[in-house]
């Protein structure tokens, strides 16, 4: 692709693409492509102009090859955008308010007096429609305000002021649409599903197979606490599907054959094969918005608040417009007082505030899925933490694999692979990783797949029973042996790993040693989330006293459980809920799935089970247990805006009041300082809350 150099500096690079412009689609196509380049930071299209800001890291010369071996064409056909980029969004309502800024000065130019009045008189109507259905509802809101304003205004022959008051409002209207409506469009893309691989059902077996190669009419098999990744129509098996991602049902769903399933929503029982319906992915994104706009579990109370205030203080409006023209018999000063209300503020202010910080996670990697999260996260005094994959590294790995009864080690880690990959989980993911290290392909040579929650997985080789998983399952459920001999060599398994047990046919096969590292920032995040305001931080895991002991020692936790089952860690959270605190659950796995539900904001690490991380309110990344304090940061810091925002608002409006009440503001002053007074708070409630990294280019 040919572009021209427009401005360089160290780090950041502006071309322009011998182009004139480029369509929407190609300038989603080009960023997305750009983005995935291993030296581009950030980078914005301008479709308008056909040009590019990058920022970049290593040398120029990288980057511009990589641009001139760009074809558009090629890039169209095979790189996927998200359904929906929010750059045809912003395109819409940027044209819209050009236009009505055009118009409003063409009728004040070329239109008559007698016309422009006429204008007003048409426009008032809606207004005036929308004021008589509040009051036929029986609620006085700021419906009611703007109607009497203009009507008020019209009776008086001020056409002038009526018409400004309605230009006003409707470039209010359009910015308060806009700001939301891209808030909630910011958020549903960062919610939005991302599946690499599903198991292709082909003829009955099963095939790892990319996404983005999947086409409606082929058959995917979802396992135990896998997420659905498309629209679909159930043709076997039967699961229990957890919607409440997309529809807020607190209890699963049971599904089975010629039952419908929805893409992001996650199996919690058993295990379905549906025929693919929809493979875009458009209906997700569009279903997270309408979750994100009308679910009302997902509101922060503050928001709920500052909705009943706004409309609480439109009769006390009313009253001071009365009294004021009572008192002066001054119909511009009681009008001064209709134009300014306290609901536009608090009703747009308030829930900008709570997009933007759950917009501001997202750039941090952390998934927020409602302000209700955030507003637990500010409140909550205890913390519960899960160890594997939480407190300990998210990847953990294979140190050893020691056989037994004259097994193979690489064979046994072949089938534990073979039996791990369909339950994604930290201790089942360093399985696989260690087989594909050692390039030990596999094919499906099991059937049915059984996952016992906490304990381990259980199928038939050819009709011989195998087990893996944990020492009770192994032994004590299954009632597995070790082989003859070998008690010496079972005695000496290294202590500091944790194991896995495999066992065929009742007899110990194999114990995969894994090497479970305790990650070096857990400590310090402990420490930090305390001066955040936590003062109970907890750990529970399934491990052994002397482990759990060892690690709660270095960690700094202030209690610790160990060789607890899913429902224990649910019970405990229960029971720090009935004491009045407000809980976080930060976990990873299947198991963890029964607490992340029963806390106040419940937390999964992304590279977990894929059912956690539906279920949870809050994902956050595997690399850094830091964004944990990033985000009680970020609640903190919002929980501070809101009520800065409750006093700007109520201050400056009341202000606002007063003068005009006073005869020192006019109508239409009054409403150009309410409306650009509302549009400030809003725009800085939009601002990110923490500070900027230093040396960051901004594009």
């Amino acid at each position: 692709m040919r572009f021209i150099v427009k401005h360089e500096i160290r780090g950041r690079i502006r071309v322009h693409l011998c182009r004139r412009f480029l369509t929407i689609h190609q300038a989603d196509v080009l960023e997305q492509y750009l983005q995935s380049l291993s030296c581009v930071r950030e980078v914005r299209i301008y479709e308008r102009t056909a040009d590019a800001a990058i920022v970049y890291t290593g040398k120029k010369e990288e980057l511009t090859e990589a641009l001139q071996r760009i074809s558009l064409e090629h890039l169209e056909k095979s790189v996927p955008v998200p359904a929906d980029s929010g750059r045809k969004l912003n395109r819409e309502y940027k044209e819209k308010l050009i236009q009505r800024l055009l118009a409003r000065a063409a009728v004040k130019v070329f239109f008559p007096a007698p016309l422009r009045a006429v204008c007003t008189l048409c426009k008032a109507v809606r207004y005036a429609a929308k004021g008589v259905r509040c009051l036929a509802r029986g609620k006085l809101e700021v419906e009611v305000l703007d109607a009497t304003a203009i009507s008020v205004s019209l009776l008086r022959l001020d056409f002038d002021t009526a018409g400004s008051i309605m230009f006003l409002l409707g470039i209010g209207e359009l910015l308060e649409e806009w700001t939301h409506k891209k808030s909630v469009g910011d958020l549903a893309r960062s919610m939005s599903l991302n599946i690499d691989k599903v198991w292709l059902n082909v003829d009955g077996t099963e095939v790892l197979t990319s996404a983005s190669r999947i086409v409606p009419g082929d058959k995917i098999t979802v396992h135990m606490g896998n997420v659905i990744p498309f629209d679909g129509e159930v043709v076997s098996g039967e699961a229990m599907v957890n919607q409440s991602a997309l529809t807020g049902e607190s209890m699963p769903v049971k599904k089975e054959a010629d039952s419908y399933v929805y893409a992001g929503t996650a199996v919690e029982e058993g295990e379905i094969t549906f025929c693919v319906k929809n493979a875009a992915g458009v209906t997700r994104f569009e279903r997270i918005v309408t979750m994100i706009e009308d679910s009302e579990k997902l509101k922060s109370s503050v928001e709920g608040k500052a909705a009943g205030l706004a409309d609480a203080l439109v009769p006390w409006s009313l009253g001071g417009t009365a009294l004021t023209w009572l008192i002066t018999r001054n119909t511009a000063r009681a009008i001064s007082i209709l134009m300014v209300d306290f609901s536009c503020a608090l009703k747009l202010a308030m829930p900008l505030a709570v997009l933007s910080a759950m917009r501001e996670a997202g750039t941090h990697h952390i998934t927020v899925k409602g302000g209700k999260y955030l507003e637990a996260a500010a409140e909550a005094e205890t913390i519960v933490f899960d160890k594997t994959g939480t407190l300990t590294k998210a990847s953990p790995v294979v140190a050893d694999v020691v056989a037994f009864d004259g097994q193979d080690p690489n064979e046994m880690l072949r089938l534990a692979a073979c039996l791990e990959e369909h339950f994604p989980h930290s201790m089942a993911k360093a399985v696989v990783d260690e087989a594909v290290r050692r390039k030990l392909d596999h094919e499906e040579m099991h059937s049915k797949v059984d996952y016992i929650v906490a304990h381990g997985i259980a199928s038939y080789v050819k009709e011989t029973r195998v087990v893996i998983g944990s020492y009770h399952f192994v032994f004590e459920d299954e009632k597995c042996r070790i082989p003859q001999g070998e008690q010496e060599l079972f005695d000496s398994l290294k202590p500091e790993y944790s194991h896995l047990y495999l066992a065929i046919g009742g007899v110990l096969a194999a114990v995969i040693c894994i090497e479970d590292p305790i990650r070096p920032e857990a400590a310090q995040v402990i420490r930090k989330l305390k001066k955040l305001g936590i003062r109970k931080t907890v750990m529970m895991t399934g491990d052994s006293e002397r482990t759990a002991r060892a690690v709660a020692r270095q960690v700094g936790v202030d209690e610790y459980y160990s060789e607890v089952l899913p429902e224990d860690k649910a019970g405990f959270v229960e029971a720090e809920k009935r004491k009045g605190r407000k809980v976080i659950m930060v976990g990873d796995g299947i198991n963890d799935s029964p607490a992340l539900s029963a806390s106040d904001a419940g937390i999964a690490i992304s590279e977990g089970a894929a059912i956690a991380r539906e279920i949870a309110d809050i994902t956050v990344s595997e690399n850094d247990l830091y964004q944990l304090v990033v985000l009680k940061d970020i609640s903190n810091r919002l929980m501070r805006r809101i009520d800065r925002n409750y006093r700007q608002v109520i201050g400056f409006n009341l202000g606002l009041i007063i003068l005009g009440a006073a005869g020192i503001l006019q109508p239409a002053a009054s409403a150009l300082l309410h409306n650009t007074s509302t549009l400030v708070i809003s725009l800085n409630s939009m601002t990110n809350l923490l500070e900027e990294e230093t040396g960051r280019f901004s594009i």
